[in-house]
This record gives structure tokens, C-alpha cells and sequence, in this order.
């Protein structure tokens, strides 16, 4: 075990972070933790990291095992070209190399003795010097650099001129050339490419020591990680497997939690009418039974209602009407920006309920498309066409479509009158606002803010067509399983640009594939892609798009109706049932009333017939009680 957090807690002021949160860490082993924003992952990384102490706990390292850790705004020297930033973490190996430079020299002069004392020297240097991989520490340097994204003409850069963004990669690339036993790292991909993450993910998984990781890119997570830490509610709870199988057992726990509370609190609801009617019907044998079900229901260890999940969400979108079945046909489409060419003679169609998403290198013109197709840009040549009944509905990263001098609340609200404020709050809070927060101006939001707003608002229109462009920027993990969810039961068509991997894994029926100018087809979601690319030649035909296959919401839909039929019959036996109850005891208290008359109690004959029939009544509604309370269920 290199790793054990026992019972750590954390408050901040009369806010609990973390309480008594325990989880180890086998050596080599890979672990992510997960939350939602605030939930405490980088609060409990800096505990580890020894950055903040616990209020409560204790962190144990593994003897003699080192770590490194990598913040959000990590540090570096900004003295330094981004070269001499990463080669100052190889200044052992450096000190070597330079002592062996020196014995080299000194053994051309050097003779007897003396010369075999420099070679006794020089070969234990060499040793070391090779068991610390130091012929090849200015390779793996380079490697590491180029693979972070930096160029080579990048290398001599002074730090001090790097973004914030490029300064943290530079941090990265120390912290790996470093090879600590346990790397932990707070958001490593924020400020890499897709290229650089793919590369940062082979790294990780080759990496020999063990790694803990918060990061809010799924797909990244899924590749790199083998167990995942969840901080729920300040509590954490461990899961073997990647981000995959941590979402498939979470969702098993859930519901297995939901159908405990729910069925329990059904079987109460049932009982407590069953004692009802049972007392309702006032014989002595029928109270009796409502007694002892009294009892029963007391004995009850009744389960604690599961805290609420806003993943549980659901955001319908659906559109007022659909359109043809040719959605969008471009035709020998060229695009250009001066002596820039994204596009050469392109073509592109869409057909009607097809989920397409848009990948390629940063500037191949993924943004400029959508502007393109949403009407906001010109193409130089060729014919963007939509089809019969097409409405669009855009999401851009600036927001053109809010109201600055309006408050979140009022956007939403002046925009889809007919919802009520409780269906308002609940879409804002799926999209991160809740409380008083909805009551914030538009023009005081930040980027991020804004860009969630703009997507509440894109969720509830009726728009048959949606154009994203990056929608789950600035989204926590909640809210994007949410948009997932929706964009899944959508019928209309999406056509989409996306780094997150994870999403377009979990919304894309196709992908288009940007490069040169042109688009190459393949017929699945991300992983689809990754498997088919390599194998599709330049000069083979891409895949012809099909039509989709029934849609969920369908399949939904039918299985509703199933459902609803099966709901009325029950209903329709019930009612049945009780009318018979009725009728049975109505019978018996006319029976006992004349079974009680003088000329009849007198009668044995007559006395005979009555019992014999009442027996009879008895009997069958004895045997209705069962089934009223099975079908009451």
C-alpha cells in the first residue's frame, strides 16, 4: 500500500467538506476522484499533499515512497526558457554527467594508481548514471515537451511570456520528468489539446507509479483510471473499475436505494388502507386483523428517504413539428479567411433525426461551419441548403442571444412564459444556478455563466435542428449527464463540435472527421471512430450515412402504452373487486337484521336457510379480502 487516508475531515467555518473520508492506494494503482463543484476533490488532494491539515484523520505514505503534486495554477520559474525549466529537474543527472566529463579529462593526463582510482570513480558514476536512465534523460525530455504540445522552436521560450495555461503544462511536464511514486494531479487536461491528452493518457497508464487524478474529463478518466473515489455530500465511497463502471454502479446503488425506500413505502401506504378498510367493515374478525397489521407496520424499521439526484433530472426537448427528411445538403462548399483555406469544394449532408458530430485539429474551421450552416457567416462558393420545415436552434461560446439588462430568472421566464417558477428553478439548477443566483444579471455573469444560460434556454426551445458548438464547456459532471440524456431522447437532428470525448461517446450517431478541407464519415460514436480510423485509407470511399434507428424516446413511448394498459385492467379488477365487498357485506348486514326478526329467529327451517347463506357470503368475501389487497397494491 503506498497510500492510506483514514477518517479525514475538513470543515470551513460551519461547512463540512469532508467527514471521516478513508480509501487506500495500492502501488501502480490508478484513482480518480469525482464530485460534483465544490464537493471537496481538491480540498482532500491538498490534505494529501500535505497543502492544508485535516481538522480530523491522519494521510500515511508508503516508507521511503515520494510524491508530486500538480495544482490548478501551479508554479514555475519564469527565470527560465521552458527547456531549462523541465531539464532543472534532471540537475542530479547533470551534476553526474558533468563528474564524468571531469574524469574523462583527468584520466588523459593520469597514470598508475592514480588512473585506476579515476576508472573505479568513472565506473561507479556510470552506473549510476546509467541505472538513473541518464542516456537518455534529454530524449525522454524532449518526448515529454512535444508531447504536452510544445513545438521545438517553442523550447527556448522564456517561461516568464507563457499564458497560464501553457506555464501549467510546463509544471506538468516537471512533475512527470520527476517520476515520484504517487503522482497526484488537479485537473491536468484543462489546458491540453486532444492530441496532448491522448498522449498524457498512455503516459499515465504506462506510468510504474500510482496516480490519484480530479478531472471532470470523463473519457480521460475511463482511459487512465482503475478505481474511483466519490466525495458525496462531504462522505466518500470507493468503486472498482474505470469512470464507466463507477457510473453503472452508482446508477445500480441508486436505484437499488430508490426501490427500497419506494417499495417500502408503498407496502406502508397499503397497509395503512388495508387497516382502514378492514376496520371500516366493523366485525369482529376484520379488527382483529387490522390489530395485528398495526403491529406489523410498528416492527417497521422504516429506511431513510435516499438523498435527492439531480442526475434524475429530465429535460424534454421537443419539436414543435419535424422537418423533411433531408435536413441540410451542402454542395461544393469553399471557405477561405485571406491566404487561410478551410474549405475546398466540401460536401455534406444531414438527414432528419441524425446526431452528427464534428472533430479535427484547433483552426481546421469546425466553428466556422456551424456559423456557416447557422446563417451567420457566408460561404465564398458552393450552396448551403436546409430542407422543408427546418428550424434552428444555435448555441455559439458568445452568446449573441441573451439580454444583459435581464436577470437569469427573467430570460428564462419572459422567453417560456408558460413554465412556473418551480419547472424554471428546476432547469437552472440542472445548469449550475440555484437560490438567489437566478436572480443575477445577465451582464455580470461570467463566460462560463453565460454560456450555461444560453443552453437552458436552448434545451426548452422547440427547434427541430440544434447547432452546439462545445456545449458542455464550463458544465459539471451533473450537468452534462443531464444535456446527454436529453440530446439522447431528442427526435430532431444535432449537428455538434466537441472536445469532450465522453459526450460525443455517449450523444453522436456519426462523426465527421475535419481535415484539409474535407470530411470523412464514420458511421458510430468516439469509439467507433477510434477503432475504424486508422484502417480507412485516403483513397476509400467514407462510409454513407443511414438513417437512424428507432429512436429511444419510441421505444419509451411503446412501453408506456404497455404499461398504462396493464395500469387500467389492475385499476378496472380493483374497482370490481370493491363493488363485489360492497354488495357481499351490504348482503350479510340485511341477513343478520332478518335473521334477528322474531318470526324468523323462531323458524328453525327458515334460521337454517339464512345461515347457510350467510356461511356462504362469509366465505366468499373472506376470500376477497386477499385479492382486494393484492390488486390495492
Amino acid at each position: 500500500m503506498i497510500l492510506s487516508c483514514q477518517n479525514i475531515s475538513v470543515s470551513f467555518l460551519e461547512n463540512r467538506v469532508l467527514e471521516n473520508v478513508s480509501f487506500h492506494l495500492e502501488e501502480h494503482e490508478k484513482a480518480a476522484i469525482v464530485g460534483v463543484n465544490g464537493a471537496g476533490k481538491t480540498t482532500l488532494l491538498r490534505v494529501i499533499a500535505g497543502e492544508l491539515a485535516a481538522d480530523a484523520g491522519t494521510v500515511v505514505l508508503g516508507k521511503d515512497r515520494s510524491f508530486g503534486y500538480l495544482p490548478q495554477n501551479a508554479a514555475v520559474d519564469t527565470a527560465r526558457t521552458i527547456y531549462e525549466e523541465l531539464l532543472s529537474v534532471k540537475r542530479g543527472l547533470i551534476e553526474t554527467e558533468e563528474r564524468m566529463r571531469g574524469c574523462e579529462t583527468q584520466m588523459k593526463h593520469a597514470e598508475g594508481g592514480a588512473l585506476a582510482e579515476l576508472m573505479k570513480q568513472y565506473d561507479t558514476l556510470a552506473l549510476s548514471f546509467e541505472r538513473e536512465g541518464g542516456y537518455a534523460y534529454r530524449s525522454e525530455l524532449t518526448g515529454v515537451l512535444k508531447g504536452l504540445g510544445f513545438r521545438e522552436d517553442e523550447f527556448g521560450k522564456a517561461v516568464s511570456i507563457l499564458s497560464g495555461g501553457q506555464k501549467t503544462r510546463v509544471a506538468l511536464g516537471k512533475l512527470l520528468l520527476l517520476k515520484p511514486d504517487l503522482i497526484l494531479l488537479d485537473e491536468p487536461t484543462n489546458h491540453l489539446d486532444m492530441d496532448a491528452v491522448i498522449w498524457l493518457e498512455a503516459y499515465l497508464r504506462g506510468y510504474k507509479g500510482a496516480v490519484v487524478v480530479v478531472s471532470h474529463d470523463r473519457y480521460f478518466l475511463d482511459r487512465v483510471a482503475r478505481k474511483v473515489i466519490e466525495i458525496d455530500q462531504a462522505k466518500a465511497a470507493s468503486f472498482t473499475g474505470n469512470y464507466s463502471d463507477y457510473v453503472v454502479q452508482k446508477e445500480r446503488l441508486r436505484a437499488a436505494a430508490w426501490h427500497a425506500y419506494q417499495n417500502q413505502q408503498k407496502e406502508i401506504r397499503h397497509q395503512e388502507e388495508v387497516i382502514e378498510r378492514l376496520r371500516s367493515f366493523h366485525r369482529e374478525k376484520s379488527i382483529r386483523r387490522a390489530e395485528s397489521r398495526v403491529k406489523m407496520l410498528e416492527k417497521i424499521d422504516v429506511l431513510e428517504k435516499p438523498a435527492q439526484d439531480k442526475a434524475r433530472l429530465r429535460l424534454r426537448l421537443v419539436p414543435k413539428k419535424p422537418s423533411g427528411s433531408d435536413v441540410l445538403s451542402i454542395r461544393h462548399f469553399s471557405k477561405a479567411f485571406g491566404s487561410l483555406t478551410l474549405f475546398e469544394d466540401a460536401e455534406l449532408d444531414l438527414r432528419r433525426g441524425e446526431h452528427v458530430a464534428i472533430i479535427g485539429a484547433n483552426g481546421a474551421g469546425k466553428t466556422t461551419l456551424l456559423k456557416i450552416v447557422g446563417g451567420l457567416l457566408p460561404s465564398d462558393t458552393g450552396s448551403v441548403t436546409l430542407g422543408a420545415n427546418v428550424e434552428i436552434g444555435y448555441y455559439d461560446q458568445e452568446h449573441n442571444v441573451l439580454h444583459t439588462e435581464k436577470t437569469i430568472f427573467e430570460e428564462i421566464s419572459d422567453e417560456y412564459p408558460a413554465l412556473t417558477n418551480t419547472e424554471i428553478r428546476n432547469i437552472l439548477a440542472a445548469f449550475l444556478f440555484s437560490g438567489d443566483d437566478v436572480f443575477k444579471l445577465i451582464r455580470v455573469l461570467s463566460g462560463g455563466e453565460r454560456g450555461r444560460v444560453s443552453l437552458a434556454k436552448l434545451m426548452l426551445s422547440s427547434a427541430n435542428f440544434l447547432i452546439l458548438d462545445e456545449p458542455t464547456n464550463h458544465l459539471d459532471l451533473v450537468s452534462k449527464e443531464i444535456l446527454e440524456d436529453a440530446l439522447n431522447r431528442y427526435e430532431g437532428t444535432v449537428l455538434y463540435v466537441s472536445h469532450d470525448r465522453y459526450f460525443i461517446n455517449k450523444t453522436a450517431h456519426r462523426i465527421l472527421e475535419l481535415s484539409a478541407g474535407r470530411f470523412t464519415n464514420y458511421l458510430g460514436n468516439y469509439d467507433y471512430y477510434l477503432e475504424k480510423r486508422d484502417s480507412l485509407s485516403p483513397g476509400k470511399t467514407p462510409e454513407t450515412p443511414s438513417r437512424p434507428e428507432e429512436s429511444q424516446v419510441k421505444q419509451d413511448w411503446r412501453a408506456g402504452k404497455e404499461a398504462a394498459a396493464r395500469r387500467r385492467k389492475q385499476e378496472n379488477d380493483l374497482k370490481k373487486c370493491e363493488e363485489r365487498i360492497t354488495e357481499l357485506e351490504g348482503r350479510l348486514a340485511a341477513l343478520h337484521q332478518e335473521m334477528s326478526r322474531p318470526e324468523v329467529s323462531t323458524d328453525p327451517a327458515q334460521l337454517q336457510t339464512l345461515s347457510e347463506t350467510q356461511e356462504r357470503l362469509a366465505q366468499e368475501l373472506e376470500e376477497l379480502y386477499p385479492v382486494w389487497e393484492e390488486l390495492a397494491r
